[in-house]
């Protein structure tokens, strides 16, 4: 006898594909929901897999505090364990000041612990050192989104306009195996009639789909936007009138495009000038098309001027602001849109504000009930801020990441960790990162809160607690809660996420990230399908707005904005911008001693660090450990054969794992999976080189040699 499903959503990544929960004899069992219009019920392993967490068998259920006699992670009660975190923050910033104190966050946090954590860096520590893991994931599409329209979110129309447009060309993702589900949006889109182009240096699962493939160079794809740019205005293709009504700064775009010429592309990026001309001919030849990138060109550093290359393709044609066409992007992390939305990234507030803004920093100091002028300044991106632990930062306070895993130059941040005076951990199993802390907090997951995230499509969704939490196991919110009363903050930090929700709604009310219109109560309405942001409050519920041409307030209930930008952008002015940009070469290019290009990414059964899917017995069994996959002729030139063992070393660490020749990888490129620890881990290779507009670390490229392990 099974109890009736509870809906909710997955807890990986930002599909936020809708499943129920049940219990049972089996325990807690995933329940299909089809009437959620993202998955339509489909699930992809991890999904399907995700209750497996819940078992104390593989998660955390008492805190740990490291013993000083014997310096191990011993049991503690909870008491004890948020003294002695309130006690190590509290010594830190009385001893080196407040921004000794760092705090780092996650992007699958929901949006009311997002929030909470960043209320509670900048009001109870004072620290402007806070940013999140998404930094890491698509920071340089938001950037560029900024840039070109005023406004970032991830797709600025639903997944379901997809098999609606006439081309689209993915940039750097392979959906097949990052997001299964959404697979099925190109298959209809090819059903259609409609045309698929996918960039990428690997035939991947879903390049096997593509009417065409084109695979760059690692680290080119900035040359191959500008050289399709190109030949758009040569061979007379640009969309003139949407150039003259609805963009800016075409002139200077043009000219920059225009010195990228089609063979000097083809020499940079490997692709050959027949396959471009056939790109630019699909595309321009549907009556709308769609750009879509992931971490592939994002993951550089150079990744903004990247997307924006993209973008100004997408402009030039007139695929922007009306239906069926536009740039977007794959967000990867479960809540990475929502997670920056609301105080945890380096720079923002809560309504995506900007923290240098004097009116924002107003609004949400007024909402907080603060001085706005204690509330801090920007801090540090997020490698730059892991660099800086042990030195400048003393303590820190990190939830929901791994970063021993998950950072670029990996050994290095691990050093970094090991070396501070004092790391408090919150999550919900011993990750590589929880055992180097000094106390670890374990906290409640998925399935035993309630909470709100906003997946890739901008939809805001509640996620409802399906079963309890273990005796020993707290919230986030409660542990925020109890350090900040600790720290003198009695009030201001509650532990409803829907009391957090309400506040949240009044600090984003008036932001470019309105969520002011959105509701626990409206968010359970109907099928639950969610409200896309912006969503302003009803006039007379917020005060702030009446109605434009009477001045009298209206009780229209917004009804969200599922697509964006089709009567203006969200510019000053109104217009899209073009931005202007040149290719230049990656960080670190091969040379003699490093001959090779490292590009790596995920595989279908292992999610992000692997801290959590590497504790399911079916994933581990689909993916068991991590590979070094290569072309036959690399192989043969260094006498490996399928399986055997490879080292693979960059100018900051090395791994080892298996061989995986293929002939769907360029020969000048090998890929390795970054879900591992240990000896295998790809980010040990890593190169933390830095985006100068978003911080992006270089993930997708670095110079490395092979040699065969002994």
């Amino acid at each position: 006898m099974h109890t009736k499903a509870t809906p909710t959503h997955c807890p990986y990544c930002a599909l936020q594909c809708g499943m129920g929960l049940a219990t049972g004899p089996g325990g807690v069992e995933v329940v299909e929901r089809p009437e959620f219009p993202v998955n339509g019920g489909a699930l992809c392993g991890k999904g399907r897999t995700a209750p497996a967490v819940l078992s104390s068998r593989v998660r955390l259920t008492e805190p740990l505090i490291r013993s000083h006699a014997t310096g191990r992670l011993e049991p503690a009660t909870w008491e004890e364990a948020v003294a002695r975190v309130a006690e190590g923050l509290s010594r830190t910033r009385g001893e080196h000041g407040a921004d000794a104190c760092g705090v780092f966050g996650g992007g699958g946090l929901t949006n009311e612990k997002a929030y909470a954590l960043g209320k509670f860096a900048r009001v109870a520590l004072g620290t402007s050192q806070i940013d999140y893991n998404g930094r890491f994931c698509m920071s340089s599409a938001a950037a560029a989104g900024q840039r070109a329209f005023g406004l970032d979110r991830g797709l600025p129309f639903p997944l379901e306009d997809i098999p609606r447009t006439g081309c689209v060309i993915l940039v750097g993702s392979n959906l097949a195996e990052t997001m299964p589900p959404a697979l099925r949006y190109l298959t209809e889109l090819k059903e259609n009639g409609g045309k698929l182009i996918v960039i990428d240096p690997r035939r991947t699962r879903t390049a096997e789909q593509a009417d065409l493939h084109l695979a760059p160079r690692p680290g080119t794809d900035l040359a191959l936007a500008l050289g399709l740019l190109h030949l758009v205005v040569a061979e007379g293709r640009t969309d003139e009138a949407f150039i003259e009504e609805r963009t800016s700064g075409w002139a200077e775009a043009r000219a920059a495009a225009m010195a990228h010429w089609p063979e000097y592309v083809e020499r940079i990026s490997g692709v050959p000038v027949p396959q471009l001309r056939d790109a630019v001919r699909m595309f321009c030849g549907a009556e709308a098309g769609m750009v879509l990138t992931a971490r592939g060109p994002e993951q550089q550093s150079k990744g903004t001027d990247t997307v924006g290359a993209w973008i100004n393709l997408c402009l030039a044609t007139g695929n922007a602001g009306r239906p069926f066409a536009g740039y977007g992007c794959l967000t990867g992390q479960g809540n990475g849109q929502g997670g920056r939305e609301h105080g945890q990234k380096a720079d923002q507030l809560p309504g995506y504000r900007k923290l240098t803004d004097p009116a924002a920093r107003a609004h949400v100091a007024g909402v907080w009930g603060v001085d706005p002028d204690s509330l801090p300044g920007p801090g540090r991106s997020a490698y730059e801020l892991l660099d800086a632990l042990g030195g400048d930062i003393k303590a820190l306070l990190l939830m929901g990441s791994n970063p021993v895993v998950s950072a670029p130059r990996a050994a290095h941040v691990e050093e970094r960790l090991r070396s501070l005076d004092f790391l408090a951990v919150a999550d919900v199993v011993l990750s590589e990162t929880a055992q180097l802390a000094d106390v670890v907090l374990p906290v409640t997951q998925w399935a035993e809160e309630t909470g709100t995230v906003t997946n890739l499509e901008g939809r805001v969704l509640l996620r409802r607690q399906a079963v309890g939490a273990p005796d020993g196991v707290r919230s986030d919110l409660d542990v925020l809660h109890g350090l900040a009363a600790h720290l003198g903050h009695e009030k201001g930090f509650p532990t409803d996420p829907e009391e957090v929700f309400e506040e949240l709604r009044r600090a984003s009310a008036g932001g470019a990230a309105d969520y002011s219109g959105i509701s626990y109560a409206r968010l359970k309405e109907g099928n639950g399908e969610g409200v896309f942001w912006p969503c302003p409050a009803r006039e007379a519920e917020t005060g702030a707005e009446t109605d434009a041409g009477t001045g009298a307030e209206t009780d229209a209930e917004h009804p969200g904005t599922p697509r964006l930008f089709l009567d203006r952008f969200a510019t000053e002015d109104g217009r899209a911008r073009f931005v202007p940009v040149a290719h230049r070469s990656a960080a670190e290019e091969p040379d003699a001693e490093y001959p090779v290009i490292l590009t790596t990414g995920r595989v279908l059964a292992q999610y992000q660090s692997g801290a959590q899917t590497r504790r399911v017995d079916e994933l581990n069994s689909a993916a068991p450990g991590p590979f070094v996959e290569l072309h036959p002729r690399l192989a043969a030139r260094l006498e490996v054969g399928e399986g055997e063992p490879v080292t693979v070393v960059s100018r900051r660490g090395r791994a080892v794992a298996p061989a995986r020749i293929t002939s769907a990888i360029r020969s000048d490129t090998v890929f390795m999976p970054f879900h591992w620890p240990g000896e295998g881990r790809a980010n040990s290779l890593t190169n933390p080189a830095l985006d100068p507009v978003s911080r992006m670390p270089e993930f997708k490229v670095c110079a490395v040699r092979l040699e065969r392990a002994s």
